[in-house]
């Protein structure tokens, strides 16, 4: 599934959000703390999400493109399995964010809302 939204927010600042994990809790709504080793983004390096309600997923970063702003990540809690593919465009007025969420089609629909409501989050200032 393939979510996107746009906002004001200029492309290299949605993009820095995008990709330095200590500021993931500040959009992803989601997401309360982010145990990673970088400033920023690398591929093969892991991490670990804490969630709402103490939910704990690691993860580890596949792909990183600077330049084309996309990256993608594989993340596991317990038994469930996701990738995503994540990047940003320039809009006419901001940029757009979007998700495309790899998993099974009960996970990819509850966690669309959430989903949704970050990104939106994400290109706003």
């Amino acid at each position: 599934m393939r979510l996107a939204a746009t906002g004001p927010l200029p492309p290299e600042h949605a993009w820095a959000r995008y990709t330095e994990p200590r500021r993931w809790s500040t959009w992803a709504p989601h997401i309360r703390e982010v145990d990673y080793p970088h400033a920023v983004i690398e591929p093969g390096s892991s991490g670990r999400v804490t969630g709402v309600g103490g939910v704990v997923a690691v993860f580890t970063v596949d792909t990183v493109d600077h330049d084309a702003r996309t990256w993608s990540w594989r993340v596991r809690s317990g038994p469930l399995r996701l990738r995503f593919e994540h990047g940003v465009d320039p809009a006419a007025e901001g940029c757009t964010g979007w998700v495309v969420t790899h998993a099974l089609w009960p996970v990819v629909a509850g966690y669309a809302p959430v989903a949704r409501w970050s990104l939106g989050r994400l290109v706003s200032t």
